[in-house]
């Protein structure tokens, strides 16, 4: 049965490869973007909401509020949300405190938290009253506290282990108001974009997934998820990781 989905962040690796994924399979696909719909997704089932920027290039919360309020016109019952930023030409994963710098923390905590909680809160009258929706939030397994055995990577453990509690809290409230919707954060794996780029010759043999595969499994994941998931972090094959 054909359903509905909406990608936010759709012009990312992942976000790319799950709207491929989505359409291969007969569904259709809302999706948002800063950018414009890459030739490749430009297909009858894709309707591609572009937000509007600023002259600097940010986003508002006028312009998120905007792009959303016209994707649920279509009532997608899954929703994946995947924003992350780890590194730029300026910026790399921190290795000591001595190398934290609050343009680095800021510009971590902007991408990899303010705007998925932008996005979650212009969702949330729609998430409390649609029936079955599912939520993913794109998250990390180097976010777990409890799993942090290497230390390093301040800005970007820490952003996202605030995803988490994000995400965690949002589904408490979400829940009293809607007992059928699941709201989880998501470890997607190391996949094969330019995110993990400078890091990839330290994967491991047949952990480096393409962005398709981890569509495909993001998808399984999606569509076992059920209530009691609600406010956890998964893993890429479902499992449950820990905070």
């Amino acid at each position: 049965m054909s359903e509905q989905v909406l990608i936010i962040g759709a012009s990312s690796g992942i976000g790319q490869g799950l709207a491929q994924h989505y359409m291969e399979q007969g569904h259709q696909v809302q999706a948002i973007s800063r950018s414009q719909c890459p030739s490749s997704l430009a297909k009858p089932a894709m309707r591609w909401l572009q937000l509007d920027t600023t002259a600097a290039g940010d986003v508002t919360e006028s312009a998120v509020n905007k792009a959303v309020t016209e994707a649920i016109t279509a009532t997608p019952g899954i929703i994946f949300i995947c924003q992350g930023w780890l590194h730029d030409n300026q910026h790399g994963p921190e290795k000591t405190l001595r190398q934290l710098s609050a343009a680095q923390m800021q510009k971590s905590f902007t991408i990899n938290v303010w705007q998925p909680a932008l996005y979650l809160k212009a969702l949330f009258s729609y998430l409390t009253r649609q029936s079955d929706v599912r939520v993913l939030v794109l998250s990390a397994k180097v976010a777990s506290i409890t799993d942090n055995e290497l230390g390093g990577w301040y800005s970007y453990r820490a952003s996202k282990a605030a995803v988490n509690m994000l995400v965690k809290t949002s589904s408490i409230e979400l829940g009293r108001y809607n007992k059928t919707a699941a709201l989880v954060s998501v470890h997607p794996g190391t996949t094969d974009t330019a995110l993990s780029a400078p890091f990839q010759a330290n994967v491991p043999a047949g952990q480096l997934q393409s962005a398709g595969a981890t569509a495909v499994r993001l998808a399984a994941v999606a569509a076992q998820l059920t209530p009691r998931h609600s406010g956890k972090l998964l893993n890429w094959d479902g499992t449950v990781l820990p905070f």
